[in-house]
């Protein structure tokens, strides 16, 4: 039996720790994807990670049996180009760190992406994880946001994991333009609202009847909490059930994994 109170009409759920470990599914997702349609449930995934398109997600979810579109997947990378185009207009020039995901969902929003070297005409700098980083794309940064351009980061997590372990995140580069120039970027992903508001923007549903699902209580349950949807932590990422208890305000489901959530 579902733990999901009969009200709930839809799922913005988190992807590392929930849906899967690396490479690895967690549960038998085709049963339990089944069992979310059985229920009624309208579905969108979340996902801190700005590296990968949408699209990168959806052909990936397909090969675990789980089939979904485009605009049900909402990434860092999606809103930190959403909250530019809102604030500076199209064809704004930006000067971007970062990979394929946000590269691409600037392009999509009309922005102007700048090389390095024409970072000096940037009206907003914004970092996501880069794995060729390097001191010049750094430095470029640097100067900008000490200069007072306006400095917006995909998300805060220090780490993303891999196969071999933890390894330096988003949160971890962007440490180092905020060392250097003692400005805080504006947060795109969790924990913070914005990712959340866009979900249920997409799910088109009252954030009373959505209940987010999550494995890190510190973004996933946290923007949860701050939209007002209800809020599940899963047991089979990085959170603990003795972190989970513990945590104020109170988490309104814990349970092992997503399978347990669905009742299955």
């Amino acid at each position: 039996m579902s733990l999901l109170p009969a009200h709930i009409e839809g799922l913005i759920l988190d992807m590392d720790g929930v849906i899967w470990k690396a490479d690895t599914q967690i549960g038998n997702l085709a049963a339990i994807f089944e069992q979310i349609a059985q229920r009624g449930l309208k579905v969108v995934f979340a996902t801190n990670n700005s590296t990968r398109t949408p699209q990168q997600y959806v052909e990936r979810l397909a090969t675990f049996g789980v089939f979904c579109e485009p605009w049900q997947v909402v990434t860092s990378s999606l809103v930190v180009a959403d909250m530019l185009k809102k604030r500076f207009g199209e064809q704004a020039p930006i000067f971007a760190i970062g990979e394929g995901g946000l590269m691409e969902a600037l392009t999509d929003a009309n922005l102007k992406i700048l090389a390095v070297e024409q970072a000096e005409s940037a009206q907003a700098v914004v970092m996501g994880i880069d794995r060729q980083i390097n001191f010049q794309k750094l430095a470029e940064a640097t100067l900008l946001v000490r200069r007072g351009i306006p400095f917006y980061a995909t998300n805060p997590d220090k780490t993303f994991p891999t196969p071999r372990g933890e390894i330096p995140g988003a949160g971890s580069w962007y440490s180092i333009v905020v060392t250097a120039s003692e400005v805080e970027p504006i947060i795109a992903g969790k924990p913070g609202p914005a990712m959340m508001e866009l979900a249920l923007e997409r799910l088109g549903l009252l954030k009373e009847t959505v209940c987010v699902v999550g494995d890190r209580i510190e973004t996933d349950i946290l923007s949860g909490q701050a939209v007002g949807c209800l809020c599940a932590l899963v047991l089979s990422g990085v959170s603990s059930r003795e972190t989970g208890l513990a945590w104020r305000p109170a988490i309104d489901l814990i349970a092992p994994d997503l399978a347990s959530l669905m009742g299955l």
